[in-house]
């Protein structure tokens, strides 16, 4: 991948946090990728795997412990807290709740305008401007702006949400279980909306959720994570149609199926999802694996490519390959 395509680049991300005592908790421990520019990648694994984690500290709103995150190649680790606060123009994120994520004593017109105050953006009339065009944009009448968050749905606050992340024109945005609180029908529509805006903005997507079905609908690339590893890297379409990794493979068959009529093969997890606070030594998947052998519990499997750039860690791979 040529650099000139490259947004974000990730090399060794780790976050800990420290638990009691001289316990640590590894919420994420060594992960890499890159984002291209106007790419969506899907990151997806169960609760408590470290993806939110992860987006969060790629913003600097945590403080990774250890790594390298570039964008557009400037070390962002090395920026005081003034040049992180400006960087953040071109960096936003829209959070899983949009009712906690909007203070219910602004307008959405104040809500929206915010990031332009900060920045510095404009004139006032260019400010108010622009941010009447842009809720038009997500679908909202002029009347509508001078209301509350309460007097919406949660699809409309979700609107406005993003509608305050694209305002200061970004590119790039953490989106981190942006539907998983609305209804069906509103999920599409927002689903939707995110979609036109990476494509006729160029907004760079780093898509978290759970729900396999979704980010398939909305990705380019999607990883897998598991207790702060990423364990899978792949084309949409390649990863739904060979997963490699055991996990990923369980995740998949998990999917609900609409047709009673088609039969698929559910490969049950068992076991729960280990503490990140004591992770179990080599593979971590390992004690939920059903192809775990005696090297999976000491030795812990590196991140590999194969000649179509589909990553996967897993000893099972590398004796295939």
């Amino acid at each position: 991948m040529s650099d000139e395509k490259v947004l974000l680049q990730a090399n060794h991300i780790k976050k800990y946090f420290q638990g009691r005592g001289k316990n640590v908790v590894k919420a994420v421990d060594d992960v890499s990728f890159t984002l291209k520019k106007g790419e969506t990648l899907g990151l997806v694994g169960e609760s408590g795997c470290g993806k939110s984690t992860l987006g969060r500290t790629l913003l600097r709103l945590l403080e990774p412990t250890e790594g390298e995150i570039l964008y557009n190649g400037q070390d962002l680790s090395k920026l005081s807290v003034k040049e992180m606060r400006l960087m953040r123009q071109h960096m936003q994120m829209v959070f899983q709740n949009p009712y906690s994520s909007l203070n219910p004593r602004m307008t959405v017109l104040e809500s929206v305008r915010a990031p332009l105050d900060i920045f510095h953006i404009g004139s006032s009339d260019e400010r108010f401007e622009k941010c009447r065009e842009m809720l038009k944009y997500v679908g909202f009448e002029e009347y509508q702006i001078y209301r509350y968050p309460h007097e919406f749905s949660g699809g409309q606050r979700q609107r406005i949400v993003i509608a305050r992340a694209l305002i200061s024109s970004p590119d790039f945005i953490v989106c981190d279980e942006p539907v998983s609180a609305l209804d069906v029908s509103v999920r599409a529509q927002v689903l939707n909306l995110m979609r036109e805006i990476n494509e006729q903005r160029g907004v760079a997507y780093l898509f978290i959720s759970h729900d396999l079905s979704v980010v398939k609908h909305v990705s380019d690339r999607i990883a897998v994570m598991y207790l702060g590893n990423m364990v899978e890297l792949a084309e949409c379409e390649e990863l739904y149609r060979n997963p490699k990794h055991p996990y990923t493979q369980a995740l998949l068959s998990s999917i609900p199926i609409p047709d009673p009529d088609v039969k698929i093969e559910r490969i049950p997890l068992e076991g729960d999802l280990p503490s990140p606070m004591n992770p179990p030594s080599g593979c971590r998947f390992h004690t939920r694996c059903r192809f775990a052998t005696e090297r999976c519990k000491t030795e812990r499997p590196a991140f590999g490519y194969d000649e179509n750039g589909h990553g996967v860690a897993c000893h099972l791979c590398e004796q295939k390959g």
